[in-house]
């Protein structure tokens, strides 16, 4: 069983090796898992996922491997709001459908049963008409049919006439396409890392220590500067208009990156880039950095990192006074490619969604601008943007 599992999480593209597999075979000989169902499932989990991302997929695939076992009963075991079941039906419901509700004793009743089958049912069951199980035509379960169920264990939707689908999936919400919350942005940004040691001599060298004391027969304590990352990231947000919609995942990222990187610098744009930006929203106007002062303060090996939806008309970027807020001496193709030829490592996060990228025609025009380098603002996207900055 335990090597099924192993091949399964294999096939499901989870990257789970021999080695980690052996470990777990031997926290098991420790018993470590105590005999409890619950236990193994932390502990194998904890043993074989090393990415946050593939959390879903284990779980789905314990659920495949292990469906007999008790843990996968707790899916069947929480209390069911009758209201929110109430308020759907209102819904969703025909009144056809609903008059089939009350012919088989109302919503008391339905959920009466439920709680009476659960208690009664030992085992699976497929087919049939009353117990908990798959196919059949019992109220509760999944793959079957039945005007008012309650469906459970069921992957996707088929007739569209569960009133309630009832499934424990601890982590589906971590997935490649999900859009990014700051744990999870900051697991993807540690890629983008080159540790030295720099600074003052701060902490203990034990190796050198053990050294040096077993050598001259008496303590000789020897420090070192701590590891740090020496990645330089310089960022630029566009700020206001459509971008008012990705507030959210926008301050995200920007607490994330203060958090990773000890340099990192800033500055605010708005749709484009131009002749100036800005630190300090609210003084804008006042307060500009000619962006030429930007390209010359900060070398070519900093990590440039343009973050903005690039939905704009296309004129804000190919046209000298295309802007909608100044009158531009220079279109923002101009600065960007100074950008692009100045910074090798160069990349843009856009938050809107890749599939609806070729519905607007600035998005394109500002992809090519940095030869293909835009990626979305998902993990999947996050973690191949991090790929390219670090080549």
């Amino acid at each position: 069983m335990f090597a099924t599992f192993f091949h399964e999480l294999k096939a499901a593209k989870v990257p789970v090796t021999l080695k980690e597999y052996l470990t777990l075979m031997e926290a098991l000989q420790a018993d470590l898992a105590d005999r409890n169902v619950e236990y193994f499932y932390y502990l194998s989990r904890a043993a074989l996922v090393k990415d946050e991302r593939h959390l879903d997929k284990f779980d789905q695939v314990f659920g495949h491997v292990f469906k007999g076992l008790d843990l996968m009963r707790e899916a069947v075991e929480a209390q069911i709001p009758e209201e929110w079941l109430r308020s759907l039906a209102q819904l969703y419901l025909t009144e056809e459908e609903k008059a089939k509700i009350e012919a088989l004793g109302g919503w008391e009743k339905i959920m009466e049963e439920l709680k009476k089958r659960l208690a009664e049912q030992k085992g699976r069951h497929q087919g049939g008409k009353k117990w908990i199980g798959t196919e059949g035509t019992s109220p509760y379960g999944a793959d079957g049919y039945n005007p008012a169920g309650v469906r459970i264990g069921q992957k996707t939707n088929r007739n569209n006439r569960a009133i309630k689908v009832w499934d424990k999936r601890e982590y589906k919400d971590l997935d490649d396409k999900v859009e990014l919350g700051t744990r999870n942005i900051k697991v993807a940004l540690r890629r983008l890392r080159r540790f030295a040691r720099e600074g003052a001599p701060e902490e203990l060298d034990l190796v050198t220590t053990i050294k040096g004391t077993a050598h001259k027969g008496y303590l000789d304590i020897h420090m070192r500067p701590e590891r740090r990352n020496t990645v330089k990231v310089l960022m630029f947000f566009d700020i206001g208009g459509s971008m008012d919609w990705h507030i959210k995942t926008a301050e995200e990222l920007f607490s994330a990156a203060r958090t990773e990187f000890k340099h990192l610098e800033y500055f605010y744009f708005h749709n484009c880039l131009y002749e100036f930006v800005w630190k300090d929203n609210a003084r804008r106007w006042t307060e500009r950095t000619p962006t030429w002062q930007v390209l010359h303060k900060y070398p070519a090996d900093y990590k440039v990192v343009f973050v903005g939806d690039a939905s704009m008309s296309p004129y804000e970027i190919s046209v000298a006074g295309g802007s909608v807020e100044h009158m531009n001496e220079e279109p923002g193709a101009v600065w960007m490619r100074r950008v692009a030829d100045i910074y090798e490592h160069c990349v843009w996060l856009n938050p809107v969604p890749e599939s609806h990228w070729n519905w607007t025609p600035s998005i394109k025009i500002m992809r090519d601008l940095l030869s293909g380098r835009m990626y979305p603002l998902t993990i999947d996207g996050l973690d191949r943007a991090m790929k390219e900055l670090m080549r």
